[in-house]
């Protein structure tokens, strides 16, 4: 089965979450992706053993590798690297900013040589700036970007429950890099990508910094809810839980004719815009848990239905084991088949299996002989 990707040579010196994400993306659309990993193996391997022995986060994030172990600092095994960077596609790296420039691998001396490769650079806080230097995980780009500011309860800020700004780079990576194929379809040339995790998230953090630049005042942390939206969040019934969402003012008439049974209450001039209920937000709350507070999450939820409004559940991670919805598939690794979600990227008719994740240096011997 041919995929777009096939027949394009990704080498990567990725490690931990970011990088990775990216080559994930570009394994699954049917590149070849050699990872080339120290002695030991990248050190996300070792996050923990919960996956059949094997890493949760490297059973996911590297499907479809191919593993050879290199010492950078034997000047062989760079020149072997540099002549796969000959016959690559793409090179993308995560490594600290400046690691390869005194091993001749830095993306500048790398376009220079072979004009067609494409090279990705991802870092914490880029290449410029005073903060370039500094170390940058998941955490800190977080706290640093704002994030955490708007996240958790009104009483403590809060980190998002996964690795997004390494994600968020891994997907701008994947973006970037698919582009830069299409450009160099046209132009014969490769290109220079680099993102970063803090712009990544800085990007993410656009409305709140106009609301900052132009009001003077930045969005409140109010848990699980919406500063901008409402009503908008998580609200009590007689017997349970339920999250709704309200996005535009015929939603929020629906809303107050069918489920609220409160006409009056769509034009009333407290409620009858966005910026409205969100200024008298408490009060409005105060209607909504009345009406919600008497209902069952039964009786509730047909209203919503009813009303065309978007509603949900709370759900834990077990929840999410046994959502409806949910698709997995099983990813081969090194100690067996692991059940994992199956990628969020599906195009019209059947799909490839997925490829392995390897083992620690699987693929050194091989990929050695084929590169001399």
């Amino acid at each position: 089965m041919r995929r777009a990707l096939d027949g394009i040579l990704v080498v990567s010196l990725g490690q931990a979450v970011a990088a990775p994400y990216a080559t994930q993306r570009l394994a699954d659309g049917g590149a070849r992706v050699i990872k080339v990993e120290r002695e030991g193996g990248d050190f996300a391997r070792h996050y923990d053993t919960v996956a059949k022995g094997e890493c949760s986060f490297f059973v996911w994030l590297n499907r479809g590798a191919e593993s050879i172990v290199l010492d950078l600092k034997d000047r062989r095994d760079v020149a072997l690297l540099r002549r796969m960077l000959a016959r690559a596609d793409v090179f993308i790296q995560n490594l600290a900013p400046g690691a390869l420039d005194r091993l001749g691998l830095a993306s500048p001396m790398l376009r220079a040589e072979f004009p067609r490769l494409i090279t990705c650079d991802i870092s914490g806080y880029g290449y410029e700036g005073p903060n370039r230097n500094m170390k940058a995980y998941d955490l800190l780009i977080q706290a640093e970007s704002g994030l955490a500011s708007l996240t958790g309860s009104p009483a403590e800020a809060g980190r998002a429950g996964v690795s997004i700004c390494d994600l968020t780079a891994g997907m701008n990576a994947h973006a970037a890099i698919l582009e830069a194929l299409i450009a160099r379809g046209v132009t014969g040339q490769g290109s220079a990508i680099h993102v970063s995790m803090f712009d990544g998230l800085a990007d993410m953090m656009n409305t709140a910094l106009m609301q900052q630049r132009y009001t003077g005042k930045a969005p409140a942390r109010i848990g699980f809810g919406h500063s901008q939206v409402v009503p908008y969040g998580l609200f009590k019934t007689a017997d349970g839980e339920i999250v709704i969402a309200i996005q535009n003012a015929r939603e929020w008439e629906n809303f107050c004719v069918t489920v609220l049974l409160r006409p009056e209450i769509a034009a009333h001039a407290d409620f009858r815009s966005n910026e409205a209920r969100a200024q008298n937000r408490e009060a409005l709350y105060r209607i909504i848990d009345e009406v919600f507070g008497a209902l069952s999450l039964t009786a509730l939820s047909a209203r919503l239905e009813a009303a065309n409004i978007a509603f949900g559940r709370l759900n834990s991670v077990a929840d999410l084991q046994a959502h409806p919805q949910l698709r997995t598939m099983m990813q081969p690794t090194p100690s067996g088949d692991v059940e994992v979600i199956a990628s969020a990227i599906r195009f019209a008719g059947p799909s490839a299996p997925p490829r392995p994740t390897p083992a620690l240096g699987q693929h050194t011997d091989a990929i050695r002989r084929e590169f001399g």
